[in-house]
């Protein structure tokens, strides 16, 4: 009898989750950050905060009485936002502050490395070059904008080999964060020096994890004063976790072919598995060995999508978080076919399919009679047709979409659910059981503690609870148009967006 404590740093906070070594949950608990806009396209993040929040929140759910009951921690295991990075000295002490994953300050990076894939074929692996986000262009953004800081830097890493180092005091990554994020090789089993080179970075070797390994795999044990910090013992196994929404799968039940995980909070993250690379531009990936090792991994997604409701409602509307359910269940009463409204989710820009950082969002339609429940629902329909958008990429890259499981912040958000089932016009699951990242991480935790013989063995002994959505006919007929006048608006709207946002660059 022990416990598997899964650890999960979101944008806005981290969670912190408590599960039995069978799969029964104990609880979770919440600790919120900060994260700083200095610059439009900015997003900066303390990871001091990251650490401390999971500190108060593992001894605050470890104190509850079932965890008290349950025993020792076991193993633990963590997940993270992807791309978010952190630049520190050897210590793990922050010299800046994080680069948030949401920031696209690296867009001018992230363009020349869509030159470089007929000399570094790797890149082919990232459907041809790196998104803003990810570290090797945030890499290339410090080396050239804040070289003494680049030098100086002993690591440029993702959040989940920070948290790592925390635990363990080893530089350990995880493969699944190196193959998605930073093009490292998994079946070579090699960083890609000769690009780093190429794009003049080649110190960026140095300074990233001594060793990478796969999710699920053993990291080591938690040292003596992270154990004493987090109240839990010094001999406790620390498994290589991974990116949040990827590891999802690993908790969605059921069998992996045709799965299809989306992850919602504060982006929408849309994962899956496939047998076979495709060839495709449009998608994140596939990429080899990231998750399964038998399994390429492809992922699509919304960089805003729960963030832009958020920012609407509680935003500019000024509804108290407490009162947004009043906001939603006005703005369902709002007939879709009356509203006149139609907007653009991409308030950071677009990661699948333009894979545009300099996209933005937009609402049209605008009357003096419109109100905030009409425009806080099309602002749910702009994310739900963002949502269709990279669906739609799948099925051009012959992915198949055959069970639909969503999960993370769209479970508060009926609305949300809703109007995502039937803009796609098929059934969809909802999980109605905790957080499913950290029953994931508590499924890493187990494989890595020797408790189950593999991932997927671990899959089936940690399956969630689901409920089935089904679309409304009538009103996916509606949103075909609606979805058809997005793609429009998009289209039209790009070069007016790409002048603005480039003037802003130069400034």
């Amino acid at each position: 009898m022990g416990i598997l404590l899964s650890l999960d740093l979101g944008t806005e906070g981290a969670r912190v989750g408590a599960f039995t070594d069978d799969g029964v949950a104990l609880g979770s608990v919440h600790r919120p950050y900060p994260t700083v806009f200095p610059r439009p396209g900015w997003a900066e993040q303390n990871p001091s905060d990251w650490w401390g929040a999971c500190v108060g929140a593992t001894r605050e759910l470890l104190a509850q009485p079932e965890c008290v009951a349950a025993g020792p921690v076991l193993a633990v295991a963590s997940s993270t936002t992807a791309s978010t990075v952190a630049v520190v000295d050897e210590a793990g002490n922050a010299l800046r502050p994080a680069i948030l994953w949401m920031d696209s300050r690296a867009s001018a990076q992230s363009d020349l490395t869509a030159t470089f894939v007929a000399d570094h074929p790797i890149l082919k692996w990232s459907g041809g070059s790196d998104a803003t986000e990810w570290l090797l262009p945030k890499a290339m953004w410090l080396q050239q904008c804040e070289p003494d800081t680049f030098h100086r830097a002993a690591r440029i890493v993702e959040a989940i080999d920070f948290i790592t180092f925390k635990l363990t005091g080893r530089w350990v990554g995880s493969q699944m964060n190196a193959v998605c994020k930073y093009n490292y090789d998994s079946v070579a089993g090699r960083l890609p020096q000769e690009l780093y080179d190429a794009l003049g970075v080649g110190e960026l070797t140095g300074k990233l994890p001594d060793t990478i390994l796969p999710v699920g795999s053993s990291a080591g044990v938690v040292r003596a004063c992270a154990a004493e910090e987090l109240g839990i013992s010094p001999d406790a196994v620390v498994g290589v976790g991974g990116i949040d929404a990827h590891v999802s799968l690993l908790a969605c039940g059921g069998k992996p072919e045709g799965l299809v995980s989306l992850v919602s909070g504060t982006s929408t993250a849309i994962i899956t598995e496939i047998d076979d690379p495709c060839d495709t531009g449009e998608v994140w990936g596939p990429y080899p060995h990231a998750l399964r090792q038998d399994k390429w991994l492809v992922e699509g997604g919304q960089i805003t999508s729960g963030s832009i409701l958020k920012w609407v409602g509680e935003g500019i509307m000024g509804v108290p978080r407490e009162q947004i359910g009043s906001l939603i269940d006005g703005a369902a009463a709002v007939d879709p076919r009356s509203h006149g409204l139609l907007a653009l989710d991409f308030f950071m820009g677009n990661r699948t399919p333009h894979r545009d950082a300099r996209l933005r969002g937009a609402v049209v339609g605008l009357t003096l009679g419109t109100t905030r429940e009409e425009l806080y629902r099309a602002a749910v329909e702009a994310v739900a047709c963002g949502t269709k958008s990279v669906l739609d990429s799948f099925a051009r890259g012959s992915i198949s979409c055959d069970r639909l499981v969503f999960s993370g912040g769209m479970h508060r958000n009926r609305l949300w659910q809703q109007i995502t089932t039937d803009v796609l016009g098929i059934e969809t699951e909802m999980v109605l059981s905790d957080n499913l990242t950290l029953r994931a991480c508590a499924v890493i935790a187990a494989r890595a503690a020797g408790l189950v013989g593999s991932l997927d063995e671990g899959a089936a002994l940690f399956s969630p609870r689901t409920t089935t959505l089904v679309p409304d006919a009538a009103l996916h007929e509606h949103y075909e148009q609606t979805y058809a006048s997005y793609v429009e608006l998009t289209s039209v709207l790009k070069p007016v967006m790409h002048r603005s946002v480039i003037a802003l660059e130069k400034r």
